[in-house]
């Protein structure tokens, strides 16, 4: 038995309030302290990116919260599948810093990694029936050995961000 089963008719899934909640205290507990606080780090607080993985309703919840999304129009805010987004932060405030950009969906602080720079080298990759995700790692992976390490990874998400440094 797991500790937090409850046999029928208790919910098979998790609702979207709830992994807002589940995500928010993850957030908070150890994503932000990492990005903003945490002393004895390799690297300095200024110049630390955070990478977060997951499925679409955690990151969903973290567009909310950041962009300030009312709480009946998150479950409209649309994520696509292996498309990197990038948030820029003031460590004090903890806010994003990126200017708000109005679409057709609403405003976000967000950057979504793909730009007219790399839009080519991704529009071929899928074109042949490649993944985004892998043509990003492919642009990322300067020794050509498809194994990124961290060096690279880090500058590729600097190359990545350029465009956004002078907003």
């Amino acid at each position: 038995d797991h500790e937090y089963y409850l046999p029928p008719p208790a919910p098979l899934t998790e609702s979207l309030a709830d992994c807002q909640t589940r995500v928010m205290g993850c957030f908070e507990d150890t994503i932000a302290p990492a990005l903003f606080d945490e002393e004895g780090l390799p690297v300095p607080p200024d110049d630390r990116t955070i990478i977060v993985v997951a499925h679409a309703n955690t990151i969903r919840s973290l567009i909310a919260y950041f962009d300030e999304v009312p709480e009946d129009q998150v479950s409209q805010i649309y994520v696509p599948n292996s498309v990197p987004i990038l948030y820029r932060f003031e460590r004090t405030t903890r806010k994003p810093v990126s200017t708000k950009l109005q679409s057709s969906h609403g405003g976000s602080h967000a950057r979504w990694m793909i730009s007219s720079e790399n839009h080519q080298i991704v529009r071929d990759a899928v074109s042949t029936g490649g993944m985004l995700t892998r043509a990003l790692f492919d642009a990322m992976d300067v020794t050509q050995d498809r194994a990124l390490c961290r060096a690279e990874i880090e500058a590729g998400v600097r190359e990545l961000m350029k465009d956004f440094e002078h907003e």
